[in-house]
């Protein structure tokens, strides 16, 4: 063991890409590690390992940390249904999945060093250090929240910082911070932290208008407690089941939004995001999760969802509050079986059909339509069901 060898948990990026010769300046054995948590393809997982080897780096490995974060992430993301404040589907969980890639690697070398590339303004700090923190007694280097103590324009310092030794920086990267995985892709910097309306450039994956198809897409996706394991009758594992929704639903544009969020350390963030394949599992498992659960859990699971959506964007990725709260999510899901038929014609997908056997249905009712009881039934229950509002109404009419 070198007792200056460090782990750096790595992504080719321009903060990740300066954190290599700045620790190397400070003495470090750098060794880095790429979690592949999705989103990206053979081409860019190539790119990356060139570029650890073009700035030197100790050793690099890649971890292949997809079906990490279906098991650990979206099945009881999926399960809770929210997004963080009711609308951002939590693109940044891998960054957990990452931790625990990057502490594996630092256990192999004998090190407890571990580096990231955060910056002190965000909210990945947060849950990279408390998810280290919450796994052991660690060492952790932040080379961004370093800089920003004598450098206010971080990016053009990194840049500069970068090009003085050789090292280019790709254009794309000077415009804006992009972060893509499995579960989708965020975009921030330039027009988008000014507040302005995102430029042509600040797209993704997601098809703009002028390119959907024609043809609206139908999909039918099967659960089997409460995880979705076919498409189209086809068997497929988590994250290939999940990278499949995403290119079918990218095509037509579903899923894209920009965000504005009350983040972990109090400041607003801004981000364009596109999350497709999420946005298309969240509405098949709700229209189906509120065809078998019963009205007091669909009443009450929102409530629990919420505090896990909290926990995990806040850093809480290891609390036992967590786990506490999953293990009520999964004892929702003991039924939540069957298929649903999503349809698309652009910008939105909707459930239109659900199947299943254990839809909560009245053999002898339907919902407006025809009843297994009688008038005399019905006005006694509205009767008593709204006797404390009508008193009041009576009693104070005057």
């Amino acid at each position: 063991m070198n007792p200056k060898d460090i782990v750096l948990a790595f992504s080719g990026g321009l903060d990740t890409s300066f954190c290599v010769p700045w620790l190397q300046e400070r003495g470090w054995s750098v060794h880095t590690v790429f979690a592949d948590t999705g989103g990206v393809d053979a081409k860019e997982r190539e790119a990356i390992e060139a570029r650890a080897r073009e700035l030197g780096v100790a050793s690099h490995v890649t971890v292949d940390g997809r079906p990490a974060i279906w098991e650990g992430f979206v099945k009881p993301f999926i399960w809770a249904g929210e997004g963080y404040q009711g609308q951002y589907p939590l693109l940044v969980s891998d960054r957990y999945l990452i931790v625990d890639a990057a502490l594996a690697r630092a256990d192999d070398l004998g090190t407890r060093s571990i580096a990231h590339g955060c910056t002190g303004m965000g909210n990945d700090q947060v849950r990279f250090d408390l998810a280290v923190k919450a796994s052991g007694d660690y060492q952790v280097v932040a080379p961004i929240r370093e800089i920003q103590k004598e450098h206010t324009q971080t990016r053009a310092y990194e840049q500069a910082y970068l090009e003085e030794r050789g090292f280019g920086v790709r254009a794309q990267q000077k415009a804006y911070t992009i972060n893509e995985n499995l579960l989708g892709l965020t975009m921030s910097g330039g027009e988008i932290d000014r507040w302005e309306a995102p430029g042509e450039g600040a797209r993704g994956w997601c098809a703009p208008r002028s390119a959907w198809p024609d043809e609206p897409l139908r999909t039918t996706v099967r659960f089997i407690e409460g995880e979705a394991v076919e498409i189209d009758g086809k068997p497929l594992a988590g994250a290939p089941l999940l990278a499949l929704l995403n290119t079918r639903f990218a095509q037509y544009g579903v899923g894209r939004g920009v965000y504005t969020g009350d983040t972990t350390i109090g400041l607003k963030g801004r981000i364009v995001y596109e999350a497709p394949g999420l946005a298309a599992l969240l509405v098949a498992h709700r229209a189906l999760d509120e065809a078998v659960l019963s009205k007091q859990q669909n009443r009450f699971k929102p409530d629990v969802a919420r505090k896990w959506v909290e926990l995990v964007y806040e850093g809480f990725f290891h609390d036992p509050l967590k786990a506490d709260l999953e293990a009520f999510l999964a004892s929702t899901q003991r039924k939540v079986n069957g298929e649903v038929v999503l349809e698309t014609c652009g910008g939105r997908v909707d459930a239109v059909a659900v199947s299943s056997p254990h839809l909560l249905e009245s053999r002898g009712a339907t919902y407006a339509q025809s009843a297994d009881w009688g008038v005399e039934e019905a006005e006694g229950f509205i009767k008593l069901y709204g006797m404390s509002s009508t008193l009041w109404a009576e009693i104070n009419r005057k």
